[in-house]
């Protein structure tokens, strides 16, 4: 049989459909979650980044599948993009820098811009943020929201752990096992951005993390945290809330 020839738009068609055909891989579902109820859904390999807009009351479920993903995560207020995660704030306000069900991940302006849910990984860290190839990364898929890199702030890494020493010392306590996930339900409508890149401090290899995002049931969050902290914030967030659904009545 004669290949096709590219000579021609038909041909260089052709040609290109006898190619081998990529196959997409998609990430597996929490139990409980159909493809169809789902909004957001992504495998991305190592060296990959992503972004999306996600709504209020989403839950985000970032796992990993294989057991050495390293998610690297920056939250920004959708609406405003100038109220962002601050980390400083998401370890002093809890009183924790190592995070797990029910930690806050606060912005600068004191709200809660996610709650994590469950966490069977506890393996993160909210100290080192992202390499230099990972930085870029978040600035590139920033880009696409019309984000600056002055934008993009200190990242929180998760399945990828570092604990701080006696002396003070940063040490890794590496990946969890395999099907590792975290989950994250989101309190105001967020731009999401998310690197699978390398830890500063653990250079191991990177496998493929999942990303699932859809629509939840109303939560009592107060069930979740009941830290005065906690309920603070939150109390925060649902005022910031009202008063943008307030401002959007006006238009």
């Amino acid at each position: 049989m004669t290949p096709p020839t590219t000579a021609s738009t038909t041909g260089a068609r052709e040609h290109a459909r006898a190619q081998a055909t990529a196959t997409l891989a998609t990430p597996d579902l929490p139990e409980g979650v159909r493809l169809a109820d789902t909004t957001w859904t992504v495998r991305l390999p190592p060296g990959g980044h992503t972004s999306t807009v996600l709504g209020r009351g989403t839950r985000l479920r970032l796992a990993d599948p294989q057991g050495s993903a390293c998610a690297h995560l920056f939250l920004l207020r959708a609406e405003a993009p100038w109220e962002r995660l601050n980390i400083a704030d998401t370890m002093k306000v809890p009183w924790q820098a190592y995070i797990g069900p029910g930690h806050p991940l606060l912005s600068d302006q004191g709200r809660v811009l996610a709650t994590v849910l469950t966490d069977t990984a506890g393996r993160h860290d909210t100290l080192c943020g992202a390499t230099r190839e990972g930085r870029l990364l978040l600035e590139r898929a920033g880009s696409k929201h019309g984000l600056e890199p002055r934008d993009i702030g200190p990242t929180l890494s998760l399945f990828r752990g570092v604990r701080v020493g006696a002396d003070g010392s940063l040490n890794a306590s590496g990946s969890a096992d395999p099907g590792a996930c975290v989950e994250l339900l989101i309190h105001l409508p967020v731009t999401v951005l998310v690197v699978n890149t390398a830890h500063p401090l653990d250079d191991a290899p990177v496998t493929d993390l999942d990303l699932v995002a859809w629509p939840g049931a109303p939560l009592d969050t107060t069930t979740v945290n009941s830290d005065p902290e906690y309920l603070r914030a939150v109390q925060n967030t649902e005022q910031a809330w009202s008063a943008a659904r307030t401002r959007q009545e006006w238009v």
